[in-house]
């Protein structure tokens, strides 16, 4: 790793923690980038692993790679996945301890593929035998079963995750795997029957009906179009492009084999799948009471045949509830809208159960019949912290897992570098932190917390609403400085808050939840006539996930929110028995494009995932440590003492080393068995040395290379003041030219009625800019229509029509009205005449129409010496005497009746317009006119050229055009 620092400039640190700003999000963010550009998208925070989804594949996962990895000291090769996985198991076969490696970020982050890619490093880098080699495959095939029954497109993530998931891979004495252990969590069963816009239901569904066969689905009463399916069609985007359902499907067929699956409970188990499709399909009416009830039974059969239930009695329980009345259960009638929630409780029950049967049947393939100990290394692939449009009480679940999580990882971070810092006899400073443990009393307090208040909302007699549960919080918990709602909030904050939401502050930033469907996601009932109908299920899985010792079981079930806690406690306790390690997953873009890296996105999930906490932590203490036997190896050539060879105890020797090299005392701490360096750069200057002796001068002292490097250094950081004041005083500049630039406007916006005059100049031609632009894109479509755009107030309104006679002057003014300034009149009929005379003729003329004519050419020194008559054009010429051609500078002016030809104020030539007999140009981009007399007159016929200043200004013959308009005039 240390090699790599002299590369820091152009891709960055390899480790955040050797950030000279490590409390700078930018500088972290900077780093991040240019790992990124670079294609390098592992970057380490001490232990703990960033890893950025690339969105392309990359040539870093091949077996070569892996096994360059293997058994490889963690900071000796660049970060990576492969580092992670490998020092997990060494530590683990070495110690004969347990491990878990954490992985959390957005949707669409990359944290499933990481999961997969340490699954395939283990399989392939660890001891096996022939008998190991079905748990490795079975290990590794689990994954696309999982995927396709907990897995959905959503707008985020193609393949996105909808449940949590905790995998223990089992090890024997001997580091070959032996068995493994799945855990599930919050399986997102709301989404089988409700998909938002541009979102899938899970791929299982699709993946059947494009890829099972024709006597499948016939056998399951299915057809192939998606379309077809109420629960499919929600979404509006059942194919999609970068999904294979057809080659997922055999995938999965594939695995089922392995994974020990018999053909009954495949059977079985499609047929749930297809009863849930047709449990979308009914649909219920209103019979003359009110009453729902079912007219269309086809689905209803279906159902029936495919889950082993009989007929009647499975449509009375979708059409009635059973009650209590006088100590006897009697059947209520249900209406419309109670039959549809009775349709979708009991097709997220059947869903959600039967992932449960799912998990716990690829656990019974993957066990472990040797009761010999075993050692294990968990993997967490977890939803990370949400944060969108609308959050539900799916994200409050989530978030308030990460806020545990969170908790975990700064606990156990700290424990570590505790217990490193009193293992090497440093003292121990205390380290300030964000403790979020009052935000996760907040939500999981008995009695106290929003869970309880929830269930209690949920169990208590009485008719509970949503809005009911929100004011139970306001009530229990509205004082707690962590909690706000649209009633508690201040004047400025309750504008952003929604009368059904609260707000709460976590770890990472404030989350507005919305309260609506708290209550019914929580509750997750279902009536007990339809549990008898499934209890008493032929289907042998349903039966499974149906006990029949829960109909005798009055108590009511535990709630989703308590269920989700009390597994997230046994979780924390499953990872607090072993030791951690962290990979964070972050998605670079919400396009997956390769290469882009959207700084704000990335912002927001470095703030949510808590890293730059965690850096700071992690940097309180020592930036770097490292064992003396390593650091000694690597930089012993900067001290004679210690080259070539040291030949006493690693320990001395490192300390004649940084004595040789000049370390200061504030600057290190020396540990029983490591080094420990406070401050990056010194580490950085440590290794500039090294490389500096190693390539440049290695017949020169150490000292002297240090003292060259510590004068460049100095250079350097005087340059870069130099350049961040330069920086600092354009910007000043272009500050005060924005407040000078506002401040003009305001004072034209107020002048705006005035008369043109420089205090609304500019005010105003911006607005005649303005609406010019929305005049062109909003012309009539002919002269007929009357429809002009209306002009601001500030505008004058001008009414014309064009020149007649030969030429016209075009559809833009041969109109109605047109509103334009009244300065742009004049300049408008000039154009009109010139394209008339030579539109299509000149060269180079087209170039010519965006430049406004001048009233004169002569310079201001030239306007002072020679005045100029009111009404006439004045520019200097170049005459040519008819004999020998010599060349005389003159002034040619132009008056309403007459042309002057002038030196120094004396008038040379009169040339009356009356007495022209034509006047010529070429029809090339040059400054020449040629006017022509009478021959019996005895002016002159003279030939002029605007010289190369006219040609330069326009590229075209500008005073040829002046000339035909004073005649015009």
């Amino acid at each position: 790793m240390e090699g790599a620092l002299i590369a820091r400039d152009k891709v960055g640190v390899q480790d955040f923690v050797l950030l000279d700003s490590h409390t700078s999000e930018a500088a972290f963010l900077n780093n991040l980038r240019k790992r990124y550009q670079e294609n390098l998208i592992y970057t380490y925070i001490g232990s703990l692993l960033v890893s950025v989804n690339p969105y392309q594949e990359l040539d870093i996962y091949t077996v070569s790679q892996m096994k360059l990895y293997r058994g490889v000291n963690f900071f000796e090769l660049p970060p990576h996945l492969y580092a992670i996985a490998d020092n997990a198991y060494r530590v683990m076969c070495n110690e004969y301890n347990n491990h878990f490696i954490l992985i959390s970020g957005e949707s669409g982050a990359g944290k499933t593929e990481a999961s997969k890619k340490i699954l395939q490093y283990y399989a392939v880098t660890c001891p096996t035998t022939e008998q190991l080699q079905t748990v490795r495959d079975r290990l590794l095939l689990s994954n696309p079963v999982l995927e396709a029954f907990g897995n959905a497109k959503t707008l985020r993530n193609d393949n996105s995750s909808r449940f949590g998931k905790y995998m223990d891979i089992q090890f024997d004495f001997k580091g070959a795997p032996v068995g493994g252990h799945i855990l599930s969590y919050l399986i997102e069963k709301s989404r089988v029957v409700h998909q938002n816009h541009g979102e899938r239901n899970f791929h299982i569904f699709y993946q059947l009906l494009e890829g099972g066969d024709k006597d499948l689905l016939c056998w399951l009463g299915l057809e192939r179009n998606p379309q077809k399916y109420t629960y499919l069609i929600q979404g509006r985007c059942a194919k999609v492009f970068s999904i294979n359902d057809k080659n997922d499907w055999k995938i999965v067929r594939k695995a089922f084999s392995i994974i020990d699956f018999t053909e009954k409970d495949i059977e079985h188990l499609f047929g749930i799948v297809a009863s849930v499709l047709h449990l979308g399909n009914i649909q219920f009416e209103e019979d003359s009471n009110g009453h729902a009830i079912i007219r269309d039974g086809s689905q209803i059969k279906w159902i029936s045949k495919l889950l082993g239930a009989h007929l009647s009695i499975l449509q009375e329980a979708l059409t009635h509830r059973k009650i209590e009345a006088r100590s006897e259960e009697v059947l209520s009638p249900l209406n419309v809208d109670l039959a549809f929630y009775a349709r979708d409780a009991v097709a997220k029950a059947i869903y959600g159960r039967t992932f449960t049967w799912l998990v716990n049947k690829i656990n019974g393939s993957l066990a472990n019949k040797d009761s010999t100990q075993k050692t294990v290394i968990g993997l967490l692939d977890i939803y990370g912290f949400e944060v969108l449009d609308t959050n539900s009480f799916e994200q409050f679940c989530i978030n308030y897992c990460n806020e545990k999580l969170q908790q975990l990882l700064i606990e156990m971070t700290l424990k570590a570098e505790q217990e490193e810092y009193e293992l090497e006899g440093i003292e121990w400073e205390p380290i300030p932190y964000f403790n979020n443990k009052i935000i996760c009393d907040l939500v999981e307090q008995k009695h106290k917390g929003i869970i309880s208040i929830l269930d209690e909302e949920c169990l208590r007699p009485g008719e509970a609403t949503d809005l009911s549960f929100l004011e139970k919080l306001e009530e229990k918990v509205g004082d707690h400085a962590h909690f706000v709602t649209r009633k508690l909030a201040d004047q400025k904050t309750r504008k952003s808050i929604d009368w059904v939401d609260f707000r709460l502050l976590h770890y990472a930033g404030e989350v507005t939840y919305c309260a609506v469907g708290f209550l019914e996601k929580n509750n997750d009932l279902l009536y007990r006539n339809l549990k008898e109908v499934l209890c008493n299920s032929k289907n042998s899985i349903i039966r499974d996930c149906f006990l029949l010792s829960e109909l005798d079981n009055r108590r009511r079930p535990e709630t989703v929110a308590t269920q989700f806690k009390n597994s997230l406690t046994s979780l924390i306790e499953i990872l607090m028995s072993k030791e951690p390690s962290y990979i964070r997953c972050i998605k670079p873009n919400e396009n997956k494009e390769p290469g882009k890296f959207d700084d704000f996105l990335i912002r927001h999930q470095v703030k949510y995932l808590g890293l730059m906490e965690h850096l700071r932590v992690r940097r309180a203490g020592f930036a770097y440590r490292r064992k003396y036997e390593l650091f000694l190896q690597r930089y012993k050539s900067l001290c004679p003492a210690t080259w070539p060879h040291w030949h006493g105890p690693a320990a001395e020797g490192v300390e004649r080393l940084i004595k040789h090299i000049g370390y200061k005392p504030e600057e290190y701490k020396l540990g029983r068995t490591k080094i420990f360096i406070r401050f990056p750069k010194t580490l950085f200057a440590t290794e500039d040395a090294f490389e500096y002796r190693k390539h440049l001068l290695s017949k020169v002292p150490a000292p002297l290379v240090w003292e060259a490097y510590q004068k460049k250094r100095k250079a350097a950081i005087k340059l870069e003041a130099c350049w961040r004041g330069a920086l600092a005083r354009r910007a000043a500049k272009k500050r005060t030219w924005a407040v000078q630039t506002i401040r003009k406007f305001i004072n034209g916006f107020i002048n705006r009625k005035k008369p043109l005059c420089p205090e609304n100049r500019d005010f105003v031609r911006l607005s005649q800019y303005h609406y010019l632009m929305k005049l062109r894109d909003h012309l009539p479509k002919n002269v007929l229509d009357k429809s002009w755009l209306q002009p601001p107030s500030i505008l004058e309104e001008v009414r014309g029509s064009g020149g007649s006679g030969r030429g016209g002057s075009g559809p833009c003014l041969v109109a109605t009205s047109v509103h334009i300034g009244l300065f742009l009149v004049p300049q408008l009929q000039q154009k009109v005449v010139t394209s008339a005379v030579f539109s299509g003729k000149k060269e180079g003329y087209l170039e010519s129409l965006s430049q406004p004519f001048l009233e004169t050419r002569l310079s201001e020194f030239s306007k002072a010496l020679e005045p100029r008559a009111p009404g006439s054009y004045v520019t200097p010429v170049i005459k040519y005497d008819r004999n020998g051609f010599k060349a005389r500078e003159r002034l040619l002016v132009l008056t309403q009746s007459s042309a002057y030809v002038v030196e120094m104020a004396k008038i040379k030539q009169k040339i009356e317009y009356s007495t022209l007999k034509g006047i010529s140009t070429s029809n090339l981009s040059d400054g020449i006119v040629v006017i022509h007399v009478p021959e019996d007159n005895k002016q002159k016929v003279g030939n002029w050229d605007g010289g190369s200043s006219e040609v330069m200004w326009l590229m075209l013959p500008i005073p040829s055009y002046k000339l035909l308009e004073c005649h015009n005039s």
